[in-house]
């Protein structure tokens, strides 16, 4: 192919990325048919000349040149829209050889599929949960998420994510199933809807809430202060007299959460109301402050006013360090003491070992559990994070014994 051609490719390719600059090359004349495209893609630093000040137009354009071409688009991709950035992932696909033997690293190229990037996450666990007469029963698990977005325009995309479980103890193997799927709209800069099965996060340390919500979640605003307004069901959640029929997840409800980060300081505010017999109104809040450099104390406080008796939950921190997923070595450890009564938290937690639990197991009769809880993170490899936790001096307002329950994982992204 000739040079010119090329480039007039890659310059319709481009098109509405453009700046209309002076012509650098002695060789192209206004009167041209590609003046415009090779001057304006000189002026974005996509192509170069010769040290003659020449662009020899109508030589064969070589592989080696354009994939140099292509590694430049590359580096401007987020300013193409999703038409344009598909084609682009299928030129740097065809120029992958090259591109690596110009040490170009295509960032999830191997992920791209058209429209389509995959990721997802792999873990290896083994916890412990509390059995009969409050002993410790060890069980060893396995999980694979594949997360599939399908870029539908610049505003929209669909997320699905594929998941398989599995009981290293148990001969029954369950079936891999679809447990998430969101459509997500952007309104401009400020303003995105999410609807489906979306992943949710409350509070400063997920013990509220971090698992799905079946709905839709309305966001306003940015990274310093944001507000989230859904409506829907919580995945799980044994609040009041809906335990008869399941729990709150199978009742309506819906909740804002107003939440941001400034500085040294994140925050956020939830109200979750539930409605018809889920006894569900709970108000609650919490704050992390990073003290000095990777030093923090953090911790959160709910409370259920349609529960009888108003019951509290809260939780109050210290922590040090910061995981960072492409860096090997880094790490970060945590302590925390937690209260909790009946009635007070939905109960999807984020932790693999949670005493919580008690007082929302229906087997059981406690009101209250008291612990202190442990948690440390070490990344040992590139995208491989060894996760720990620790609960002890677990007390109820009962008279059973409880043992310390523990958890170690081995995560993988990719």
């Amino acid at each position: 192919m000739k040079k010119i051609l090329a480039i007039a490719a890659v310059a319709a390719l481009t098109a509405g990325v453009s700046a209309y600059a002076a012509n650098p090359f002695s060789d192209v004349t206004p009167s041209d048919w590609a003046y415009q495209a090779v001057v304006d893609l000189s002026d974005q630093g996509v192509v170069e000349g010769y040290p003659d000040g020449t662009f020899k137009g109508e030589r064969n354009i070589t592989r080696y040149e354009m994939a140099q071409i292509i590694a430049r688009m590359l580096a401007k991709e987020d300013q193409l829209n999703a038409e344009q950035r598909a084609t682009l992932d299928k030129l740097a696909g065809e120029y992958a050889d090259e591109l690596a033997n110009l040490g170009v690293r295509v960032a999830n190229l191997e992920k791209k599929v058209g429209n389509l990037s995959f990721s997802g996450n792999g873990r290896m666990r083994y916890n412990q949960s509390y059995g009969d007469n409050g002993k410790a029963a060890d069980k060893w698990d396995g999980r694979m998420q594949v997360n599939i977005k399908g870029q539908v325009n610049d505003s929209t995309y669909v997320l699905g994510r594929l998941r398989y479980d599995m009981n290293f103890k148990s001969t029954n193997e369950d079936p891999a199933y679809l447990d998430q799927l969101i459509v997500h709209h952007d309104f401009g800069d400020k303003a995105s809807v999410n609807i489906g099965k979306i992943d949710l996060f409350l509070g400063q340390t997920g013990l509220q809430y971090d698992d799905e919500f079946k709905g839709a979640i309305a966001t306003i605003g940015g990274e310093k202060l944001a507000l989230d307004l859904g409506y829907g069901r919580f995945n799980v959640g044994v609040l009041g007299t809906a335990t008869e029929s399941g729990g709150i997840n199978n009742r309506e409800a819906g909740f804002a959460r107003l939440y941001g980060a400034a500085g040294k300081v994140a925050y956020d505010a939830e109200y979750i109301d539930g409605h018809d017999d889920a006894d569900a109104r709970i108000w609650g809040a919490g704050l992390t402050l990073n003290v000095v450099d990777d030093f923090r104390v953090f911790g959160d406080f709910y409370q259920n006013t349609k529960y009888d008796g108003d019951p509290e939950t809260w939780t109050a921190g210290l922590g040090y360090g910061s995981v960072d997923l492409k860096k090997p070595g880094t790490f970060q450890l945590a302590g925390q003491y937690v209260r909790a009564e009946k009635g007070s938290f939905l109960d999807g937690t984020t932790y693999n070992v949670s005493p919580a639990s008690l007082v929302n197991d229906g087997a059981k009769v406690a009101k209250v559990a008291k612990y202190w809880l442990a948690t440390g993170d070490v990344v040992l490899a590139k995208n491989i994070r060894l996760h720990g936790e620790y609960a002890f001096d677990v007390k109820t307002d009962t008279d059973t014994d409880y043992d310390d329950l523990a958890s170690v994982s081995l995560n993988y992204s990719f």
